[in-house]
């Protein structure tokens, strides 16, 4: 036997039945899969951000139970990213927008403290926003202005609409004296938090409900995230049509 190396082929983009479907424009760069929700634009806001080229495709939230976006991400949700050269030069997929965060994060150097006990107090904020925030928000919506404002009993509403309240006296907390969530650095726990704030303003109408009028350094943080250039050009990507 002559132990001859078989050679192994790297996984591409043509690998990912997604790419059929959603048909890239340039190959080589990052495939985004969207819809710019408060969870979507997480994603394009880090990709504008650090500047990583991206193709933007608009997937409609009933187009996430279809076979091929259920071939990237089993949880049918937005978003989802396949990085044509990701670890090893092969194609690498992957859902979640916190471990988006991250792993982009990590790609590029940005955004993630270096110093190892900053880095896990950024993702302990992360983990505050995706375990906290964006549930309870989203069930607040659901609940006040979606499908769920057709239930009667209030208990529901008013149970999402306390724990808002708490979460942002939380966020009030750490905010106050801070320019970002970490500090003067803006960070991936910012971009994957603020979102959701606007969005219970500007779409569930919240402001009153969610006593925002007592979290004036929340308000103040979210004036300065939403000013970023980078934010404006992420918060319409992908197209909503």
């Amino acid at each position: 036997m002559t132990g001859k190396t078989v050679p192994t082929t790297k996984k591409t983009l043509a690998d990912f039945p997604i790419s059929q479907r959603w048909k890239p424009c340039d190959p080589d760069v990052i495939q985004l899969y969207a819809f710019p929700t408060p969870n979507g634009v997480k994603a394009s806001i880090m990709l504008e951000e650090t500047g990583l080229p991206y193709d933007p495709h608009t997937v409609l939230l009933t187009e996430t139970t279809t076979p091929e976006f259920l071939s990237l991400n089993p949880n049918n949700k937005i978003p989802a990213i396949i990085d044509p050269h990701g670890p090893d030069g092969e194609a690498f997929g992957l859902w979640e927008s916190g471990a988006i965060l991250i792993y982009l994060a990590e790609k590029t150097g940005r955004f993630l403290p270096q110093d190892p006990a900053r880095r896990y107090e950024t993702i302990q904020w992360l983990m505050f926003q995706m375990g906290g925030i964006g549930p309870l928000f989203g069930q607040y919506g659901y609940f006040a202005v979606m499908s769920g404002k057709e239930i009667e009993d209030p208990r529901p509403r008013e149970r999402y609409r306390k724990e808002a309240v708490r979460l942002l006296n939380v966020l009030e907390g750490r905010l106050k004296d801070r320019s970002f969530i970490m500090g003067d650095e803006y960070t991936i726990a910012d971009i994957a938090t603020f979102p959701w704030i606007r969005t219970a303003k500007i779409r569930y109408e919240a402001e009153e409900a969610f006593e925002m009028h007592k979290v004036p350094s929340v308000m103040a943080w979210l004036d300065r995230c939403l000013a970023r250039p980078p934010v404006q050009r992420g918060l319409v990507q992908p197209p909503r049509e």
